[in-house]
């Protein structure tokens, strides 16, 4: 074996080989990649197996959370209630999105308090009494700041919900002045907003879903009003539900609601535009006012500083 590989030409020719051996992988593993690529079964398995093992992740998790529930979780119902309601406009409405939520406040806020400690080995310029108080303000961070994204998260969701309600009320209206029942008149509806207003359309869904399933219509339209958490979806669910229980028309009612809404978009219109004159104003003042001011009399100014500048020096 030392006498081959002790050969040059033996080395040359071992060199080739191997390159030559390379160069034909990497063209299979090229050729794998593009026929994996262009074949579109394979293409979907691909997008999905991501969110198979993103799934296995949080459940396992969650899993590791209950197991320390009784530390995580806080004694307090209404903070539970409130934790939980804010969750469900946010649009987890899983049972294990409450224990994963605390979970991530734990985890942020021991994370961040382990950052602060490493990170003080490196910057022995930092007295105890420092690292004790970063390492004290990175645990309220990271105990706050999962409320805080929990509330910008709802209000985002929500405000989404509220841009697509008056659409939805306006074909609502139509549908069942066109004869559609209730039932059919939502599922028509969420089909037609399903790409403009997908939350809004998922929504209706699921109301004509717990129907199906069972549930009464009102304790599904009750349950819409819960999950949305909007003022305007609430009123029109407590209309139907009084129409629905003394055989109203519900085409009248909603015609009537939608007019009542749309003086109510108007109102609001309104005050925001009345609201303009004063939020205009701190910007005037600290920003046009004082280019103007420079761009006015600055000119003034200077020529005011050299004649004086010129008198003083006779």
């Amino acid at each position: 074996m030392s006498e081959f590989f002790g050969n040059p030409n033996n080395q040359r020719l071992l060199i080739v080989v191997g390159a030559a051996l390379i160069a034909f992988l990497f063209a299979v593993g090229v050729m794998q990649l593009v026929g994996m690529m262009s074949d579109p079964a394979r293409r979907r398995l691909g997008e999905m197996a991501p969110e198979r093992k993103a799934g296995r992740g949080a459940a396992a998790f969650v899993a590791w959370v209950q197991r320390a529930s009784s530390y995580v979780l806080p004694k307090s119902g209404s903070e539970k209630q409130n934790i939980q309601r804010q969750l469900i406009h946010a649009g987890f409405r899983s049972n294990n999105a409450l224990v994963a939520f605390y979970g991530i406040k734990t985890c942020l806020g021991g994370g961040l308090v382990l950052i602060v400690l490493i990170a003080a080995q490196w910057l022995p310029q930092l007295t105890s009494s420092s690292v004790f108080f970063y390492a004290m303000s990175a645990a309220g961070l990271g105990m706050i700041g999962p409320n805080i994204v929990l509330r910008r998260l709802v209000e985002s969701r929500q405000k989404r919900l509220r841009n697509g309600f008056p659409d939805a009320l306006d074909m609502l209206v139509v549908c069942v002045e066109a004869g559609l029942g209730l039932t059919a008149a939502i599922q028509r509806v969420s089909d037609e907003l399903r790409f403009s207003h997908p939350e809004l359309a998922a929504e209706l869904a699921l109301v004509n879903a717990e129907t199906r399933a069972g549930v009464e219509r009102e304790a599904a339209l009750k349950n819409l009003t819960e999950r949305t958490g909007l003022d305007d979806v609430r009123g029109l669910v407590g209309l139907l539900i009084q129409t629905l229980r003394f055989g109203t028309s519900i085409a009248d009612t909603l015609r009537v609601y939608s007019e009542e809404f749309r003086d109510k978009r108007m109102q609001k219109a309104e005050e925001l535009a009345a609201k303009i004159g004063t939020k205009l104003i701190f910007p005037l003042v600290f920003c046009l006012f004082p280019s103007f001011f420079v761009v006015a009399i600055g000119p003034a100014v200077l020529r005011l500083i050299e004649v004086f500048s010129q008198l003083g020096s006779k």
